[in-house]
């Protein structure tokens, strides 16, 4: 009993474990900021943490490998991939402007 209980919880996880970033972002979970990197948009789950988490890690080590490869600071690398993502983004992308979240 306990066994088939486990094993139902688990399988009703895995899909919510599965979310990956566009999925986030058109459930309205996450938006994209001005420096490259994305952030919860309202209270986060546990999940939406540890995505957010995971994506900005990856980000940060691909922008530190551009300005390292480049002679470009960190910053900059951030804030150019911050313009492009703003641009790229589908409509209904939450974006940080001012402070404030918008949707594209």
């Amino acid at each position: 009993m306990r066994f088939a209980l486990a094993l139902l919880l688990l399988l009703a996880a895995l899909p919510a474990l599965a979310m990956g970033l566009n999925e986030a972002r058109g459930r309205g979970l996450v938006g994209e900021t001005p420096q490259g990197y994305i952030a919860p948009v309202g209270t986060p789950t546990a999940e939406v943490r540890a995505l957010v988490n995971e994506i900005n890690a990856a980000r940060r080590a691909e922008y530190q490998s551009i300005a390292s490869r480049t002679g470009s600071s960190l910053p900059q690398v951030e804030a150019v991939t911050g313009q492009r993502i703003y641009k790229q983004v589908p409509a209904g992308t939450y974006l940080l402007i001012d402070g404030q979240w918008r949707k594209k």
